[in-house]
């Protein structure tokens, strides 16, 4: 079941990075995620409902940020994948992995081991990690040759520990800042709590 119902607005920030967002509780037993395209009125879908599944929620959430991502100026609109990577339940716990989730991007890999990578590493860790240039990561996987910087953040369900991760990719170094950490944790935190996890 859904926790909290929220919504949560994006606009695009002046340092052209990623929109700010705002946050703003409603009766609906919904959750919005809506942002403003440059030129377009602003657009909003819903992102989860009480009876939708984790997936639907995420799927919803993976397009919407791809497209908030792609409205915005450089580095920003460079992003080449956006999505998640759930905790795979059929793992043990002695040797849990992640297992691929919805996304928008190029194929990806279908399973990454917690420490292994970027998102095996914030899934070990349970905390965000910001790599500016992914060729000075150790063990980066490069699912896409194309990423040249990325951003993966845990969600951490109550309980239940890191759930699933929220994963951006951008096509150029640097792509990603503080702003981007900021408010993808909050998203992070949204959707942790509002999704019904295995």
């Amino acid at each position: 079941m859904c926790g909290p119902h929220v919504h949560l607005a994006l606009s695009p920030s002046r340092d052209t990075r990623l929109s700010r967002l705002r946050l703003v509780a409603v009766d609906e037993p919904v959750l919005f995620l809506s942002f403003s395209y440059p030129r377009h009125s602003q657009n909003e879908s819903v992102v989860t409902n009480p009876l939708f599944s984790q997936v639907c929620n995420l799927a919803n959430a993976a397009s919407l940020l791809w497209h908030a991502y792609k409205s915005l100026p450089s580095p920003s609109n460079q992003v080449n994948w956006a999505g998640f990577y759930t905790r795979d339940p059929l793992s043990p716990p002695s040797a849990p992995q992640l297992i691929l989730g919805p996304f928008q991007g190029k194929v990806a890999c279908q399973t990454i081991a917690f420490g292994r990578g970027v998102c095996g590493t914030a899934a070990a860790a349970g905390a965000t990690q910001l790599v500016r240039d992914v060729a000075r990561f150790p063990g980066h996987i490069a699912c896409d040759a194309a990423s040249r910087s990325e951003i993966v953040v845990p969600i951490v369900a109550a309980g239940r520990g890191v759930v699933a991760i929220i994963d951006v990719d951008c096509a150029v170094e640097d792509g990603f800042d503080e702003v981007d950490r900021e408010w993808l944790e909050r998203l992070a935190k949204l959707l942790a709590e509002a999704c019904d996890w295995p």
